[in-house]
């Protein structure tokens, strides 16, 4: 009896307290996180346990004073804000075409986009560089 006891006792879930990262502050949608929005609290619920991975990044909706940091909650720094005038790079072998466009939605690096090319009218699909250019497909 106390063999099988033993066993289901091993095998029982335990819940165990981690380290979670929580919001030193109230932080609003928008908000670049860096490490003094950022503080270790005891929570049984998942969370980011890792600094590097919310420092930098951006948060897409407001993470109230304490309230557990998730990857749901961040996204990357938006470099190209909608009805941006931004300038457009088109790139074919050596040939280099460099305009102007207005973004027609927000954009990460990475991310593609659409732009219309204030020139023409004409929109495009673009990719967001680093430098906040974008290169068209």
């Amino acid at each position: 009896m106390r063999a099988g006891f033993l066993a289901l006792a091993l095998c029982w879930p335990v819940f165990v307290q981690a380290g979670t990262l929580a919001a030193a502050r109230t932080l609003p949608a928008g908000t670049i996180i860096t490490a003094d929005d950022l503080r270790a609290v005891d929570s049984d619920r998942p969370g980011i346990n890792n600094p590097s991975e919310a420092i930098g990044m951006q948060t897409r909706v407001t993470i109230h004073e304490g309230r557990p940091l998730h990857a749901t909650l961040l996204q990357s720094p938006r470099l190209v804000s909608r009805n941006q005038i931004l300038r457009v790079i088109f790139l074919r072998g050596a040939l280099r075409i460099e305009a102007e466009g207005r973004a027609l939605s927000d954009g990460a690096a990475g991310d593609t986009i659409r732009v219309m090319n204030l020139a023409s009218r004409s929109t495009l699909s673009a990719r967001v560089m680093p430098d906040g250019s974008v290169v068209a497909h």
